[in-house]
């Protein structure tokens, strides 16, 4: 195993935080409130920054503003996360933002589940298979989907360039017959559904979880992956507690609240990042609101008093 491929496999089996991405009233993507979001991500340790990733908006940035956000990440964080560079949409423009994050020195690629209505599942795992012949640096698969085969999950746990895979489906038994069927395999299995799934994603021998609520709470964050990597599931229990009506209210619309949630959190806390971009809800209502000042307000009570 090289060098790099050790360091992002061990940063895997920790918090992968994904930065949302601020906006101008312009609606231009705010280069500088996003380093100063990198900023405070990295000093408050998070192994690793999926810059552009899902929370980031990806599928409503144009190629060059995925650039800049890359490129902002990678500098703000000054080596302190380790960052990885989300790619996707076609093969082709996968492999052109990978080329340029690897010039700007990102650490590795996390590539995004192909969304084409008409692929196939195998060739939804030969995309990343691909992605991960073309690129330099370790590349992170992320599977939004329960429809691939377990021969199609082993082979992209035994390339050799694919540090891990981001499962990011409920289906947990098929989560523990693709561990049991890549034992041999050195890739790290990733809880890519957030804090509240880690539980049950470490009890069936994944490692690691990515987070939203980083942006928000990194010290709650923290310590449920502490508490996980323990082996104290009474704690993470307890602590995921106060933060699952945050990750419920996420999940409405059919996921459609997912950045929402996490970007009016930050701006109750005195950090305004703009609004969400079409076709993701732009805002709460007044009630959904409330209840989220509550979450953030109850949390916020107990990281000052710990």
């Amino acid at each position: 195993m090289t060098e790099a491929m050790e360091k992002i496999r061990k940063a895997l089996k920790g918090i992968s935080g994904v930065p949302v991405t601020p906006y101008k009233a312009d609606g231009s993507v705010d280069t500088a409130k996003l380093s100063a979001l990198i900023t405070r991500l990295a000093n408050a340790r998070v192994h690793n920054l999926m810059a552009a990733g899902n929370t980031g908006e990806f599928f409503t940035l144009t190629m060059d503003e995925v650039r800049s956000v890359h490129a902002t990440t990678i500098k703000a964080a000054a080596g302190k996360s380790l960052i990885s560079a989300a790619v996707g949409r076609s093969l082709i423009e996968a492999k052109a933002l990978a080329r340029d994050a690897i010039a700007e020195g990102a650490d590795a690629i996390m590539g995004h589940h192909p969304m084409d209505p008409f692929a196939g599942p195998s060739f939804q795992a030969k995309y990343f298979l691909e992605l991960a012949e073309a690129s330099t640096v370790p590349v992170i698969a992320y599977v939004r989907s329960d429809t691939f085969s377990v021969a199609d999950f082993r082979k992209l746990a035994l390339h050799p360039n694919i540090a891990g895979i981001k499962f990011a489906s409920g289906n947990l038994m098929l989560l523990a017959e693709v561990i049991r069927a890549t034992k041999d395999a050195p890739a790290i299995w990733v809880c890519g559904l957030a804090e509240g799934w880690a539980p049950a994603f470490y009890a069936m021998g994944a490692r690691g979880f990515t987070s939203g609520l980083v942006n928000v709470f990194p010290e709650r964050s923290h310590a449920i992956h502490q508490s996980l990597e323990k082996g104290d599931y009474v704690t993470a229990r307890a602590l995921i507690d106060d933060i699952a009506g945050f990750e419920a209210l996420r999940t409405k619309y059919l996921n459609g609240a997912n950045v929402t949630v996490v970007k009016e959190a930050l701006g109750m806390l005195g950090n305004d990042v703009g609004p969400v971009r079409v076709p993701g809800v732009e805002c709460l209502t007044e009630v959904e609101r409330a209840d989220l000042r509550a979450i953030v307000e109850n949390v916020a009570e107990k990281s000052r008093a710990a």
